[in-house]
Order: structure tokens, then sequence, then C-alpha cells
């Protein structure tokens, strides 16, 4: 929203404002609450139950990067970040973004849900299109879990067709 005129496009997947004037999804709060009450959690479990259609190996691979507690920090202390009140940081820049993105937003967005994601999952993502200005319906991709990215062939042709300039895009 600091150089609107430097994008055209929004890729929204599995995300929300959290603007502190509207409460947490109760999915959000759970993955919160478990955060805290397992502070070791293991990450391939997480990615596991977030995202039904990945092998093992593929959720395994998400822990690569966290070989002891030490370097899960960030993993533990991001949950509670997520501002939750009015005056919680981060909560003024939410409520900044959603007017932009209600009011100011000129480009074309496309909305790209995972419908097994059980955080931030479709009702979530049915409220923030309301948000945006001239948000059409999301694509739901059916087998896709929090993380849409792991559909990355699929995302990026439908990406590159969709915000291709000219009569083609969809």
């Amino acid at each position: 929203m600091a150089a609107p005129g430097r994008y055209k496009g929004l890729l929204v997947m599995n995300t929300m404002l959290a603007t502190g004037d509207a409460p947490l999804p109760a999915g959000f709060l759970a993955w919160r609450e478990m955060c805290a009450k397992n502070p070791g959690f293991d990450i391939a479990r997480l990615f596991a139950r977030g995202n039904p259609q990945m092998k093992a190996a593929q959720c395994t691979a998400y822990s690569a990067p966290f070989p002891d507690p030490g370097h899960r920090a960030a993993t533990r202390v991001f949950p509670a970040l997520v501002p939750e009140s009015v005056v919680d940081d981060g909560a003024t820049v939410s409520r900044q973004a959603r007017a932009f993105w209600g009011h100011d937003w000129t480009g074309q967005t496309l909305m790209a849900v995972g419908a097994k994601d059980p955080v931030l999952g479709l009702a979530v993502m049915q409220a923030l299109r309301q948000q945006i200005r001239g948000c059409g319906e999301p694509w739901v991709l059916e087998d896709a879990g929090h993380f849409v990215q792991e559909h990355g062939q699929a995302i990026a042709e439908k990406a590159v067709n969709f915000f291709r300039p000219g009569p083609t895009a969809s």
C-alpha cells in the first residue's frame, strides 16, 4: 500500500488481516493455544495436520530448518504476535491495509483457498474477500490445506493466466 503503482495484481492464499477490531478465527485461536501448550511441537506433524494431501516425507522436509528447539523460537512466538486487540502491535497497519484493499486497490485479485485448511479455510477467506475491492469468487482447491503453495504448478499456471494482460486473462 506504500507503493500501489508498483503492483497490478494480488494473489491471496489462506491468510487474514488481524485488525484487532474483529475476533480472530476459532481455528487460529486453537492453533495459537496448541503452540503455547506444546512449545516443542513437531513441525512435520503440524504440516501434516494442515495439509492432509502432503506425503510424510514432504512434511518432514519442512522440519529440516528446525533441528532443535532453539531454531523453533519463531514458530513458538509467531502465533502470539498476531494482533487480537486494537492496541496490539500490528493492528493499526492491518486496519490501514484493510482500508487500502477495500477502497484504493485497483488491480486484479486472485484468491486461492485450500478447502482442507483447519485454521484459515474458506469461511475466513470469504470474509477477507469482502474486504478486497474487486476480488472475485475464490478458486477453491479441494485437496489443499493451509499451504496452498504446495500445489505449485497449478497455482503458477492459474496465476500466470489470470494476470496475463489482455483479453485472454481469466
